[in-house]
């Protein structure tokens, strides 16, 4: 196929989240047709899946610009900038009406199955880049469809490629036969099922990021309410001064506050961190399972065990493709490392585009939370400018696509979300959150990664 007809083909956007469907936005204004594949039912399925979390990011910060200005016509009243939504609310308020302004140019129960240059795998050289892509996807119902498209922006996240208990990056051992004692996600105990599930139980979290953070806090406030609920906070480094995030100096405040309330989960009883512990194997006990380290410690018996390991991508679908990504990251290469957490947190990532973003592969992009690798130093206004630029240069214009357009806030931990019931950020008292907790350290702590 020539390149004139190529250029006349859409743009297919593989997932319908908050990036998804602010490149489709940007595409629009850049009069280029965009075709949206999801795999859910509705617009935003992944973020409807933690609809009880709410963000640490403002209204103000999770609208795409393009977006609105697709929105405003339709009369959509943009929510109170300064408030915080929670994962519903973004779904339902602004990612479903901004769905819906799409129309056809969204199609949902689509999950793609592959991606690939039609008439070439990645071995063929030979006028690759003038050939189409060519798309794979499954309908609801399990038909297989095929679409071609000029460029392919792949916004699928990671939401459904959780890390592992383990802590050698795999699974521990008998974490698959303890599956009915592990969630992978934050629990959500507002539901009466849920709450059941956790009340007067002792449960383990793994993680030390925001979503662990999250997920200590929502188990103190049981334990309030719920005697006997107690938490065991597995981490597999030390606890220093940045465990908690930047508390009351983070320029997103409901950010520093989460990790204010995972300190005051420990300080006040409702949680052990147990430091220095790499999770090697779960041995079921009875109704109770125990972790045993790498180096064979072992654990007394929890209940139930909360893994927040992080979030890896998905780069089965797009195995065709020429990707040119970090090693250890599984990011883009250019982008790696302006990202990499060793380094940065997400007030310190550089804003970047196109340029970051491109790979061997010409006009194929991965962008959101997929583009970061195995990173969660991820901020929704990152997105929206990476698909800023892109859009602008697959419309040609190449100083667009190079201007920098986004200042980001300073300081504290990234990924995760803010605390559903606390609207207005907590003010920190007596120290911030600096001063370690009394901790129980099993091992040597690790001196680099972290879960």
């Amino acid at each position: 196929m020539n390149a004139p007809a190529t250029t006349e083909l859409p743009v297919v956007v593989i997932g319908a989240g908050p990036a998804g469907l602010a490149a489709a936005a940007h595409l629009v204004d850049r009069g280029i047709e965009p075709l949206v594949l999801e795999a859910g039912p509705a617009a935003g399925a992944a973020v409807r899946e933690w609809a009880h979390v709410r963000l640490f990011s403002t209204w103000g910060e999770v609208v795409d610009p393009a977006a609105e200005k697709l929105l405003a016509p339709t009369g959509w009243a943009k929510p109170d900038p300064a408030t915080y939504p929670s994962g519903g609310d973004w779904a339902e308020l602004y990612l479903q009406p901004l769905a819906d302004v799409l129309g056809e140019q969204v199609r949902y129960g689509a999950r793609v199955t592959g991606v690939s240059r039609t008439g070439r795998d990645r071995i063929v050289d030979a006028d690759r880049d003038a050939q189409p892509f060519v798309v794979n996807y499954e309908t609801a119902d399990g038909a297989e469809q095929q679409v071609r498209a000029r460029a392919v922006i792949d916004a699928s996240g990671t939401w459904t490629t959780p890390g592992p208990a383990g802590g050698s990056g795999l699974a521990a051992l008998g974490e698959k036969a303890a599956a009915d004692r592990i969630t992978y996600r934050v629990p959500n105990l507002k539901d009466p099922a849920v709450r059941a599930r956790y009340a007067g139980k002792r449960t383990a979290v793994i993680g030390s990021g925001a979503s662990a953070f999250t997920a200590l806090a929502y188990l103190a406030d049981l334990a309030k309410d719920e005697p006997g609920t107690h938490s065991l906070w597995i981490l597999r480094r030390g606890i220093s001064g940045s465990t908690f995030g930047g508390g009351a100096s983070d320029q997103l405040p409901a950010r520093g506050a989460l990790g204010l309330a995972a300190k005051a989960a420990v300080d006040n009883g409702y949680a052990d961190a147990v430091t220095g512990f790499r999770t090697g194997a779960i041995e079921r006990d009875g109704d109770q399972v125990v972790l045993v380290s790498e180096d064979g410690q072992r654990l007394e018996p929890v209940d139930e065990v909360i893994v927040l390991t992080g979030l890896r991508p998905d780069l089965s679908f797009i195995s065709e493709l020429r990707l040119g990504l970090d090693e250890r990251l599984q990011a883009p290469v250019e982008l790696a490392p302006l990202i990499d957490p060793n380094q940065h947190s997400c007030g310190t990532v550089y804003p970047h585009g196109v340029k970051e973003l491109s790979h061997p592969e010409k006009d194929v992009y991965l962008v959101g939370m997929k583009s970061y690798g195995r990173s969660t130093a991820f901020l929704a206004m990152t997105g929206y400018e990476q698909v800023r630029s892109i859009a602008a240069a697959l419309a040609g214009d190449r100083e667009a696509a190079e201007r920098v357009e986004l200042t980001l806030p300073e300081t504290g931990v990234c990924g995760g979300a803010g605390l559903f019931d606390q609207p207005e950020p907590a003010e920190a008292t007596g120290g911030g959150c600096c001063a370690a907790p009394a901790t129980l350290t099993i091992g040597a702590p690790a001196s680099s990664g972290g879960c």
